[in-house]
């Protein structure tokens, strides 16, 4: 399964503690977690990324490490194609 995960960092200072901490300790997904992609807002409000797992827990078990300096969403989410296919037959 696809997880949009909205982290809400909440500013620069935030962004700076999050980003040093990941250069430290690296991203602490557990086995199974796969991180796909990423994109930051601009201002460092937010960072958008694409993660995969097969069993949500470990996004609960990987956003543990980090709630203590982001707010967390977990968006279950489809491609486009999957998408497509999905409603072809309401077409």
């Amino acid at each position: 399964m696809l997880f949009m995960v909205i982290e809400r960092f909440g500013g620069r200072e935030r962004a700076a503690a999050v980003y040093r901490r990941f250069r430290e300790r690296g991203r602490m997904a557990p086995e199974g977690l796969k991180y796909v992609g990423s994109w930051v807002e601009p201002d460092f409000g937010r960072c958008f990324q694409l993660m995969e797992c097969e069993d949500p827990r470990l996004l609960e078990e990987w956003a543990a490490h980090w709630r203590d300096l982001v707010e967390f969403e977990f968006v279950p989410v489809v491609t486009s194609a999957e998408a497509a296919e999905s409603i072809a037959p309401l077409l």
